[in-house]
């Protein structure tokens, strides 16, 4: 039966993807935002998960019409961008140009020449998948992702990443690939804003409640020593993308191994709340960020 299953989805979403790849890329973008807006009206698991963070976040500062509004904007936003990940490596070369703007660019070339690597940071803001398009254009770059649950959606997601230029690298067998790629002086790209298991967390404050986080990026930097980036990726008002790449950052040394990791994945998450309350509908309030909790404590 699941197999049958798996096999409609298959077939549906190859459907659509021709659809997609047909029409113009402003047709394209309404036709996800309807696909949006459609989860949004029919999941109500995801739909509750989103208020409930929003909750968490917004709930002293925003009344209930607003964080329903906040919870809506965000599907029909990840419908959006679903769809464009899908159109935009079809588009000629100089269409994905002129789609793109950069600020900070310079940020990224002084990191690159320290020739140690460099480490880059996000979050599941925007669109975060459209940036290896433009990093691939600065030298050889790995993204590190999970994979998905269904198999055809991730051989799909793993075509759609390699096309934009990005190597990807699974978490399970990553540690080895990324110190060869810093070595190698190449760039290697974290998203940092999900849950993860306790085994695997360190429990930093993020819109004011603990969130499980992973240290990997914090213990990479202090084994490296690589430029630590944070980048992300949001839409303008002309159906195009603005990406903002920071300073690197930098840490005064002194505290224990656990302290620094604390510290350093604290401070980027900081970054990632700032960067999220400048504009709420970008980001995936429907992952259920909060679910693992510090010993003690029960899960949602």
């Amino acid at each position: 039966m699941a197999a049958i299953k798996e096999l409609w989805q298959l077939l549906i979403f190859k459907a659509i993807r021709a659809f997609i790849l047909f029409l113009p890329r402003k047709t394209c973008l309404f036709i996800g935002q309807t696909i949006g807006m459609i989860f949004y009206c029919l999941d109500k698991k995801h739909r509750l998960i989103a208020l409930s963070n929003l909750r968490v976040a917004f709930g002293a500062e925003f009344p209930a019409s607003e964080l329903k509004r906040i919870s809506r904007s965000s599907f029909i936003h990840f419908g959006k961008i679903l769809v464009d990940i899908i159109k935009f490596p079809s588009l000629a070369e100089e269409q994905k140009k002129a789609l793109i703007q950069v600020e900070g660019e310079d940020n990224l070339e002084k990191a690159l020449q320290e020739d140690k690597g460099v480490l880059l940071f996000s979050a599941h803001y925007g669109n975060w998948e459209i940036v290896p398009h433009f990093l691939s254009k600065k030298g050889k770059l790995s993204v590190i992702a999970r994979p998905l649950d269904i198999e055809f959606f991730e051989k799909e997601l793993f075509k759609l990443r390699t096309s934009l230029g990005a190597k990807v690298v699974y978490k399970h067998q990553a540690t080895k690939q990324i110190l060869q790629s810093l070595r190698a002086k190449e760039m290697v790209a974290f998203l940092i804003d999900q849950n993860v298991l306790r085994q695997q967390a360190v429990f930093v404050d993020f819109f004011g409640k603990k969130a499980a986080t992973t240290p990997s990026l914090a213990a990479f930097f202090l084994r490296t020593k690589s430029p630590l980036v944070p980048g992300f990726c949001y839409p303008t008002s002309s159906y195009s993308y603005k990406i903002k790449i920071f300073s690197p950052l930098t840490f005064t040394p002194g505290e224990s191994h656990e302290e620094q990791v604390l510290k350093i994945t604290q401070t980027c998450t900081n970054i990632i709340e700032a960067q999220i309350r400048q504009n709420p509908d970008y980001w995936l309030w429907f992952h259920n960020r909060w679910k693992t909790r510090p010993e003690g404590e029960r899960e949602d």
